[in-house]
């Protein structure tokens, strides 16, 4: 939770900061409990972003049966990557976000101040926001850390935003980012993050590059999403000197039956691994910080398909997590989209 801020004077607000970056991120249990997975579950999957399905078909389904059944194998996924400061996602988001606070307060004279929250879990969007206000703060740029815009990612963190506002009697000025998957810093540090992994490790076989699915249905109805995806592939490949033969795109978890963005990582890997591809490099462009989709899906499960059917190395190149490339080309965005606040 955000400290919340006393009662400041007036000459306290006018010295403090006059506008601050919110950083969004997707969110994180509390614990790798089942009680505790069950109760984040329950926030993501009741948000309608993510669940397009009319409630009264969606919420037999989800109390029913996802609730009873999914949090506690999720709960020892979840427990295989644990750290012991608490979830990786959380964890890494925080260093990111000291990260990009120190550039911004270094680079306005701490005219503008940086924090965190999740859509779904702790620190909530409300809780932030109100600690923001209470130091004077009246403009606030909103910055979800999702590289591509999906609306089931970056929608559901601007929506969180929007409803935070909807409940203060005089809510902030808001400038929101919709995307940075084209940006050149952005760009420039998964190249180097690629290009470090290479030098320490050798080249493998194959990059392939796993992005988080949605839906095809969400995509047909007018989400950029996967148009997104393909041109940070495509600019990254570029800047790698890569033939298209040796970078791969490929969509990963899965929710339900319904046809989600293919080709599926899982089912690629393994025709890799079959096809007597030895070595795979696997980068995950999608994700800001790693968490369970990188660390358990990719790093743990994906690698022992891989394995498991006749591959013999799989390397997982890490998130930019709060690397300096990674914080700096996050700074870049926010600054220009300050440009007259400050």
């Amino acid at each position: 939770m955000p400290r919340y801020i006393g009662f400041d004077t007036g000459a306290e607000r006018r010295e403090g900061a006059c506008a601050a970056v919110l950083l969004v991120n997707l969110g994180t249990p509390a614990a790798p409990t089942t009680d505790a997975v069950g109760e984040y579950l329950a926030e993501f999957l009741s948000d309608p972003r993510v669940v397009e399905l009319p409630r009264w078909l969606w919420w037999p389904v989800l109390h029913g049966y996802i609730l009873r059944t999914r949090p506690r194998r999720s709960a020892e996924a979840y427990a295989k990557v644990w750290r012991d400061d608490g979830s990786p996602l959380l964890v890494f988001s925080e260093r990111l976000a000291e990260a990009v606070r120190a550039q911004i307060e270094r680079q306005t004279s701490g005219k503008v101040a940086v924090a965190l929250a999740m859509t779904y879990g702790e620190p909530t969007v409300d809780a932030t926001l109100e600690a923001l206000m209470a130091k004077g703060v009246r403009r606030i740029l909103v910055l979800p850390l999702f590289p591509q815009y999906s609306a089931t990612s970056t929608g559901a963190a601007l929506d969180a935003v929007a409803r935070a506002t909807q409940r203060l009697r005089w809510p902030p000025e808001l400038r929101t980012v919709g995307d940075y998957h084209a940006d050149a810093g952005y760009l420039a540090a998964l190249a180097a993050s690629v290009q470090a992994h290479w030098a320490q490790h050798g080249r493998g076989r194959k990059l392939l590059l796993s992005y988080h699915g949605i839906p095809e249905k969400y995509a047909a109805a007018g989400d950029p999403y996967p148009d997104q995806c393909h041109e940070t592939a495509r600019r990254l490949g570029d800047a790698l000197g890569m033939v298209d033969d040796d970078l791969l795109v490929t969509f990963q978890s899965r929710l339900g039956r319904q046809p989600w963005l293919r080709p599926y990582t899982g089912e690629t890997i393994e025709q890799l691994a079959r096809q007597d591809v030895e070595t795979l490099d696997v980068l995950c462009p999608g994700f800001a910080v790693d968490c369970l989709e990188t660390l358990e899906e990719v790093a743990l499960r994906y690698r022992t398909t891989f394995l498991t059917n006749g591959g013999k190395q799989f390397r997982y190149i890490p998130a930019l997590n709060a690397g300096s490339a990674h914080a700096t080309a996050l700074a870049a965005i926010a600054m220009r989209q300050l440009a007259g606040w400050i």
